[in-house]
């Protein structure tokens, strides 16, 4: 079966990373990780779904992560620098090493997608909330077979119990009622923003749902549309102590310990899915499919026949870019 990276990502050990600028991505593909990065930005803009899903599906998931690791590592040296007498030379080098043609594109297409999707996805969502979901659930569903895929070896009783309890874990997560602040403090907006941002790396967490459930939702959408910088500038903030903290853990555990991390990620997505059901009371409990449930179930099939195609492509262009370098 064809893994959606390439071999040297999916064997066990560790993943190698940019180390010179042959090896990096080149200018030429920026349109292409644009539009992927935007598609990742969309799917935070809506609770429920979670931009690591739709970095796995896409096929930036190891990039991401091993850039923004990278990222994080430049940003500590750069203060360390700063702060300390050993000069910015290490940092220098270190910023040098990271592959800016794939990163800066990607992080562009996530930030102005995220923008349009807030005011345009989102009241879709309110407006029209069974056939969007189940739009939605059918998409999730499928792209779960994604890090299953990306797994080196098969599956082991450990990896099963992984799954169960990633999938229990975002089951109850999802299943926390929504909050409502109309004038969260600043700390809470950091708080939540470092928690937020977490859902980039974390497949089955939506950054969306984890705002609604702790009540600051709302207050960020008015927040980006009254221009508040105060409140912008701190939830910039906690969102880089946030995904600073977590990055390169997470990236460490994909390098030494992929198998049993991409079951414990399924299981996280298997679990969101309570997020996505179609039908929910105001409260979020979910309910029975009334009689007329013909049209969302058609609209899952198509969200996941979608996404299927994506998987497809994306493995075919995997594979393609990996052969010349297994012909030469």
């Amino acid at each position: 079966m064809t893994n959606l990276v390439p071999d040297d990502a999916t064997r066990p050990g560790p993943v190698r990373r940019h180390p010179s600028t042959s090896s990096r991505t080149p200018w030429s593909a920026a349109p292409g990780n644009a539009v992927r990065g935007g598609l990742v930005g969309a799917a935070e803009s809506v609770p429920g779904i979670s931009g690591g899903t739709i970095a796995l599906v896409v096929g930036l998931y190891d990039g991401l992560l091993g850039a923004a690791s990278q990222l994080v590592h430049a940003l500590r040296e750069l203060v360390q620098g700063l702060v300390g007498r050993r000069g910015l030379r290490q940092a220098s080098a270190a910023l040098r090493e990271i592959d800016w043609p794939f990163l800066v594109p990607v992080l562009a297409g996530m930030v102005v997608i995220l923008l349009v999707s807030l005011n345009t996805i989102a009241p879709l969502l309110e407006s029209n909330p069974v056939p969007m979901r189940a739009l939605f659930f059918g998409m999730i569903a499928v792209s779960i077979s994604v890090p299953l895929r990306m797994m080196p070896h098969r599956f082991r009783p450990l990896d099963v119990g992984l799954l169960v309890a990633g999938a229990i874990a975002a089951f109850f997560l999802t299943g926390l009622p929504a909050a409502e602040l109309s004038d969260p403090p600043l700390w809470l907006v950091f708080v939540g923003a470092a928690i937020a941002i977490n859902a980039l790396v974390l497949p089955g967490i939506s950054g969306s749902f984890v705002l609604l459930a702790m009540g600051l939702y709302v207050p960020v959408q008015a927040a980006l549309h009254d221009r508040d910088l105060a409140f912008i500038g701190t939830f910039m903030l906690g969102a880089a102590v946030g995904l600073g903290s977590f990055v390169k853990f997470l990236h460490w555990l994909l390098e030494h310990r992929r198998q049993g991390t991409m079951a414990l990620l399924a299981g996280l997505m298997l679990g969101s899915l309570r997020a996505l059901w179609p039908w929910q009371d105001e409260a979020g409990d979910l309910l029975a499919p009334p009689g007329d449930f013909i049209v969302p179930v058609l609209l899952a099939l198509v969200g996941a026949a979608v996404v299927a195609v994506a998987i497809w492509w994306e493995s075919r262009r995997t594979q393609g870019s990996a052969a010349p370098v297994a012909a030469g």
